[in-house]
């Protein structure tokens, strides 16, 4: 791979395939599974392997390279990494999908890494939550999963009408079982996001740490994560064994100096109408960090509790005489 690689945004779907496995080069492979789906390896170091799933659509709108996360997550530590493409929203219940992970897994391919860690979000999350099962011992990491949308189980969940003719079985199929394999998986999601919320409910298992991420019902959790390296720092983290309900809390904490957490998280308190948890917001983000925002809502907060807030000189002479 050519450091500091880019992929125009302005090429097809077909070209952007083309270039990337230029950039690939003889380090890896970006082969089809069918139509639908296409892998991309790169063999580095056997210390860690970082399989993620993705789709086209998700790394060409999201990725400021225009490559797949795998790339940056694993560029700084040298590690290897596997990524499966989606070019449609299909949840990975392909055929050529299921017979992939049953090859990997007998041939012993997860074998080959002292760790292994699974990656996905939403329909992605899913997938890493299912395939994570053909590496036992594993460590998933999920942001906002289905655990199935079988409609036998989830006919609660209307989001997703393409999905209603799929079958999420036999095999591969139900998330929270698959995930009793893994040494540890991580279900990261907003708690008001009411169906999110229900399907991480079913995620019960004693290896399962359900960490909740309130955005207001904002969504863009994973586009927090990318942007504080939370994901690199938690593959770090379980490369070295301290990865752990309490260390990923931590590294979610990043979260109070992002600006675009913190202005999701001021619109849903504005939108609840709460003066005092609002000025009890602004204070503690300007506490950090000048932003006129929050200093613009600070006062109107104060405005509307019939209190004003004393200048900073004036607080300074007060505690001063205190």
């Amino acid at each position: 791979m050519v450091a500091g690689a880019t992929i125009s945004a302005d090429l097809s779907d077909a070209a952007w395939f083309e270039a990337l496995r230029d950039i690939v080069g003889p380090d890896g492979s970006v082969s089809d599974l069918g139509p639908f789906h296409s892998t991309v390896f790169v063999e580095r170091s056997r210390r860690v392997l970082f399989v993620a799933f993705e789709t086209v659509f998700g790394i060409r709108s999201v990725s400021e390279n225009g490559l797949p996360l795998a790339f940056d997550v694993c560029e700084r530590g040298g590690w290897s990494h596997l990524t499966l493409i989606a070019k449609r929203q299909n949840w990975y219940r392909d055929k050529k999908v299921i017979r992939f992970f049953d090859q990997l897994a007998d041939a012993g391919f997860f074998d080959n890494f002292d760790h292994v860690v699974f990656y996905g979000a939403v329909m992605c999350g899913y997938a890493a939550g299912v395939f994570s099962v053909a590496a036992p011992g594993a460590t998933a990491i999920l942001v906002a999963p289905q655990a199935t949308l079988d409609r036998d189980i989830t006919d609660w969940d209307t989001r997703f009408p393409s999905s209603r003719r799929m079958s999420f079985g036999p095999r591969y199929a139900y998330a929270p079982e698959m995930l009793e394999a893994a040494g540890a998986a991580y279900v990261i999601y907003d708690p008001d996001e009411v169906e999110d919320a229900m399907h991480a409910s079913m995620f019960r298992a004693t290896n399962v740490s359900r960490i909740r991420y309130r955005r207001g019902g904002a969504g863009a959790i994973e586009a927090d994560m990318r942007a504080m390296s939370v994901i690199s720092n938690a593959v770090t983290a379980a490369a070295e064994g301290i990865l752990s309900k309490s260390r990923m809390a931590w590294l979610l904490r990043a979260r109070r100096r992002h600006v675009p957490y913190l202005r999701a998280l001021l619109a849903r308190v504005l939108g609840e109408d709460r003066p005092e948890l609002t000025a009890m917001l602004c204070r503690a983000v300007l506490a950090e960090q000048p932003l006129p925002r929050f200093k613009q809502q600070l006062e109107i907060a104060l405005r509307q509790l019939g209190r004003a807030e004393p200048e900073s000189s004036d607080r300074n002479r007060d505690a001063e005489g205190a």
